[in-house]
């Protein structure tokens, strides 16, 4: 053997005493850590490993020595107000889990028989972030029945149950409920608003999703209910004027093509906010209607028409429509449905850059997708507050990836289009 090893021999918790003190007396490197974890209240994540609770022995001792003024000195006498009194037993929350530590006790000096806290031990008192941490590992597709296998094995870690996941699980979920739906939106200066419906099981919840002039999006609200029910939609989007987005402000709707949907935006936005029809959800309409021989040309004409102006597409699209009622009239009619709707951008003379992004919703059916994919676990959906919970939580995870709408830097057109008066007032300012 021509290279000489270290071996290194674990022995239980002495092994580990001697670690902790070897890193408060070189814990240079730990003081940032315990400045974060004070202030910031940070847990410290991935810290369990095989020098995981030396580690948070240390940062919790550096702490208790920061808050006493030095580190302790039996048989000396200690000139600060603060004292050492020997350790205890104790419990910190490390995200996903409850670890069992020696906490050390401080007391003051002019008044022994009060307790002074240790910082750090306090910060990582918060249980929250614990909840937070499962939901989040929950929304990655893990169930409560199988949460104790993705927590790496450790000595002595205090266990977690199902029934402490779940109710931790729910508890962080209605929190983020909660601030979802009271997010305020005065400074957003939106510019298009797409609403669709997604169903989970026997329940349909509405989302709505803005883009504002940058090119941001913005989840707005959901509601229980169906996109066919003008009632619901409604309430939605009376929410969301209640929350600050201003009702007389023009903006694009785009919608999957139910007249509810355009029957509320009409009772709570005003008759003459332009709307635009889902194509996407057009055409999957049309072709459900025609055998497959047929719908490849039908999906051409559709597709080239879409690309000219709003009166020759209508037009070519009529002459289709002519064409298949003979064969075919549930497929006519269908594409004759809110034929104008479907031009509103061509109408508009929106740039061709933004069409890609403006004429379906498939901005809002892409967050919808990470929806249905960090959901996908669950097959019994309780109630529709259960549902409210798992899509708002999602949803909030899906919106940290969003980027901004293909097209963004030709969103100040939009905005000339839509608000004539106020892009002029600004120019002139």
């Amino acid at each position: 053997m021509k290279k000489s090893y270290h071996t290194i021999h674990k022995r239980g918790r002495i092994n580990e005493q001697e670690l902790a003190r070897f890193l408060v007396k070189n814990g240079q490197g730990l003081l940032p850590m315990v400045d974060l974890i004070e202030q910031c209240q940070v847990a410290c994540n991935e810290l369990i490993d095989v020098t995981g609770r030396a580690a948070i022995q240390a940062v919790l001792q550096l702490s208790a020595m920061e808050a006493a003024g030095g580190p302790p000195q039996q048989g000396k006498r200690r000139t600060g107000d603060v004292v050492f009194y020997g350790c205890q037993a104790g419990q910190v929350f490390l995200s996903d889990r409850k670890l069992e530590v020696d906490r050390p006790r401080l007391r003051s000096k002019a008044q022994r028989s009060q307790e002074v806290e240790v910082p750090a031990y306090r910060a990582m008192q918060n249980g929250g972030q614990m909840g937070a941490r499962m939901l989040d590992i929950l929304l990655h597709g893990v169930s409560t029945r199988n949460y104790k296998e993705v927590i790496p094995a450790m000595a002595e870690t205090a266990g977690v149950s199902r029934s402490a996941v779940s109710r931790a699980a729910i508890e962080a979920s209605e929190a983020e409920v909660e601030a979802l739906l009271s997010r305020r939106f005065e400074d957003l200066k939106l510019l298009v608003i797409y609403i669709d419906g997604l169903v989970f099981g026997k329940y349909t919840m509405i989302g709505a999703v803005g883009v504002d002039t940058e090119g941001h999006k913005h989840v707005l609200g959901i509601r229980e209910g169906a996109t066919e029910n003008a009632t619901v939609v409604a309430a939605l989007l009376e929410d969301i004027v209640a929350r600050g987005v201003d009702p007389k402000r023009k903006m694009l709707f785009v919608i999957d093509g139910s007249k509810a949907l355009r029957a509320a935006i009409n009772a709570v936005f005003g008759a003459d906010q332009p709307v635009q029809r889902c194509r996407a959800h057009k055409l999957r309409n049309v072709l459900g209607h025609l055998p497959k021989d047929q719908q490849a040309q039908t999906k051409s004409v559709l597709r080239a028409a879409w690309k000219l102006t709003a009166k020759e597409g209508m037009a070519r699209i009529k002459k289709l429509a002519a064409w298949l009622d003979t064969s075919y009239p549930s497929a006519a009619s269908s594409l004759l449905e809110g034929l104008e709707e479907c031009f509103t951008i061509n109408r508009l003379d929106i740039p061709p850059a933004l069409h890609r992004c403006l004429a379906t919703t498939n901005i809002i059916e892409s967050p919808h997708a990470g929806v249905r994919i960090q959901t996908r676990r669950v097959t019994h959906w309780q109630n529709g507050k259960m549902v409210l919970r798992w899509m708002a939580s999602a949803f909030i995870r899906t919106e940290k990836r969003f980027n901004r709408i293909m097209g963004h830097r030709d969103l100040w057109a939009l905005e000339a289009i839509l608000n004539p008066a106020a892009t002029a007032s600004q120019k002139a300012a």
